[in-house]
C-alpha cells in the first residue's frame, strides 16, 4: 500500500475520492418469548440476518413467556417500547383495541411486503377490520407424535407409510390406544398427556372444533360464555374417558420427557417438539396431523407474529427497519421450520428448503384448519381459567358437566363488559 501511494504522488496524480461514511446502522430491539429449541432456532436467525447486511443491528431480548407479555404492555405504556415484538395472535386483541401496536396494511406494502404472499387461514388471524397488525411468522397447532416400535409390537402401524392404523371415530381411537396397552409394558404410556397445565385444554378444543356446528366460545357480543352445550360436553367427556380409563395414565408431569425417553407410545403436543425430537438418537418416531374422531380436521393452534408496539417517537427509517427484518424472517421461513413450526409464506412451505426437511411435510397441510382461540381481549386469562377447571376433571375432583359450568361461570365473571372484541 505505502509503495503504490508514493507511486502515485510521484506521478502528481490527484488523490482517489474518500469513500462515503459508512451510514449509521440502525439498531432493533427484537423482544421475544421463547425458550428451548425455538430460542435456539430464533437466536441464529437474528444472528444470520445481522450478518448478511450492515445497514441494520438486531439486538434480541429474550423472556419467560409468563413475563412477557405484561413487561411488553409495561414498557409500551412507559414509552420504552421494543422496535419489534413476538405477539402470539391469541393475545393480539388487546394490543389492537388498545392502539399499543400499529396498523401495518400499507407500511409493510412499502417494503415489498405482499399480504397475498401468505397461506390465507394464518393471515386472517392477524387482520382487524380488514387491516393487517403483525407480519405472521408460522403457525404451530397441536398434531400427533408416536413411537413406532410401540405401535409396531400392537400392530397398529403401517409399515408401507409408517402411519398408524386407527378406526374411524372416537371409539376407532380408543380401541387403538387398547391395542397399544395391551401389547407393551406397564411402564409406557399409551397415550401421554399431563394431567396439569394445557394439554388437555388444547386437545378438548380441538375435538370441540372437529364436530359440525362446534367451536363456539363466546355469544355473539362476547359478553357471556357459550361452551356449556351438547357437543363441548361431549368432546369433554371424551378426554375424561380418556384419562379415568387410564389409556391416558394419572399424575404425567411431563409427557414430553416421557415420549422422548420411549416410555409413551402417543403425545399430542405442538409442532415445536419436532426440533428436539429427531434429534433424541434413540427414538424412531413420526408425526402426524391429530387424527379426525368427528365431523371435519381441526386441531389447537396459534401464530407467532412480527408486530411493532406503538412508540411516542419512531421514525419512519426505523420503521422501515423494522419491517425490511420482518420480511426477511418470514422468506427465511425454512431456518424457522427447523424447530418445527409451519411456516406462514406460501411459498416457503412450497420450497425445497422447506420440503426436504424430514417430518414437516407430514403435518404443513394442519395450516390450512387450525382451529385459533375466539378473538376476545380477555381470552388468554379465559384459557388460565379452563386449565384450573380441567386440571380438577383430570384428578376426578370433578364431573366433565361440573367442569364445563364452573368454567362457563368464571369466564363470564371475567368476559362481562368486555365483549366488543369477541367474535
Amino acid at each position: 500500500m505505502l509503495a503504490g501511494t508514493l507511486a502515485g504522488c510521484a506521478r502528481n496524480e490527484a488523490p482517489s475520492p474518500q469513500p462515503e461514511p459508512k451510514r449509521d446502522v440502525i439498531r432493533l430491539d427484537y423482544w421475544t418469548p421463547f425458550s428451548g429449541g425455538d430460542n435456539q432456532f430464533m437466536t441464529e436467525m437474528v444472528e444470520q440476518f445481522n450478518a448478511q447486511q450492515d445497514d441494520i443491528a438486531v439486538v434480541q431480548t429474550n423472556t419467560r413467556l409468563d413475563d412477557y407479555y405484561s413487561r411488553l404492555r409495561t414498557a409500551i405504556l412507559a414509552g420504552n417500547a421494543p422496535d419489534v415484538a413476538i405477539i402470539h395472535t391469541t393475545s393480539m386483541p388487546q394490543f389492537v383495541q388498545n392502539g399499543y401496536i400499529e396498523n401495518l396494511t400499507e407500511s409493510a406494502r412499502e417494503v415489498g411486503l405482499d399480504w397475498n404472499d401468505f397461506t390465507p387461514h394464518i393471515r386472517k388471524a392477524t387482520e382487524y377490520d380488514g387491516s393487517s397488525y403483525g407480519v405472521p411468522l408460522d403457525t404451530h397447532a397441536l398434531v400427533m407424535y408416536y413411537n413406532k416400535s410401540h405401535l409396531r409390537a400392537a400392530g397398529v402401524l403401517d409399515e408401507t407409510t409408517g402411519r398408524p392404523v386407527i378406526d374411524p371415530g372416537p371409539e376407532g381411537f380408543a380401541a387403538f390406544l387398547e391395542r397399544i396397552r395391551s401389547a407393551v409394558a406397564s411402564d409406557v404410556a399409551p397415550l401421554a398427556m399431563p394431567s396439569t397445565r394445557i394439554d388437555s385444554v388444547w386437545f378438548w378444543w380441538s375435538l370441540y372444533n372437529q364436530m359440525d356446528g362446534g367451536g363456539t366460545f363466546y355469544s355473539e357480543s362476547g359478553m357471556q360464555a357459550r361452551f356449556d352445550n351438547a357437543k363441548a360436553l361431549e368432546a369433554l367427556e371424551y378426554v375424561n374417558h380418556l384419562y379415568a380409563t387410564g389409556l391416558i395414565p394419572p399424575d404425567i408431569n411431563d409427557s414430553f420427557k416421557l415420549f422422548r425417553d420411549g416410555k409413551a407410545a402417543v403425545i399430542m403436543l405442538g409442532m415445536w417438539g419436532t426440533g428436539a425430537f429427531e434429534h433424541a438418537e434413540s427414538l424412531d418416531f413420526g408425526v402426524v396431523p391429530l387424527p379426525v374422531l368427528y365431523d371435519h380436521s381441526a386441531a389447537w393452534g396459534d401464530s407467532h407474529t412480527l408486530a411493532i408496539p406503538t412508540k411516542h417517537v419512531m421514525t419512519e427509517e426505523k420503521r422501515r427497519a423494522a419491517l425490511t427484518f420482518s420480511k426477511w424472517m418470514v422468506e427465511h421461513g425454512e431456518l424457522w421450520a427447523q424447530a418445527g413450526h409451519v411456516p406462514s409464506m406460501t411459498k416457503v412451505v412450497e420450497s425445497k428448503a422447506f420440503t426436504d426437511q424430514e417430518y414437516r411435510g407430514d403435518y404443513a397441510a394442519v395450516a390450512n384448519y387450525v382451529a385459533y382461540w375466539p378473538r376476545h381481549v380477555k381470552q388468554w386469562s379465559a384459557i388460565e381459567l379452563l386449565i384450573q377447571e380441567f386440571e380438577k376433571m383430570n384428578y376426578k375432583q370433578q364431573t366433565p358437566k361440573q367442569t364445563l359450568e364452573n368454567a362457563v361461570r368464571k369466564v363470564n365473571a371475567l368476559a362481562s363488559g368486555h365483549g366488543e372484541n369477541a367474535e
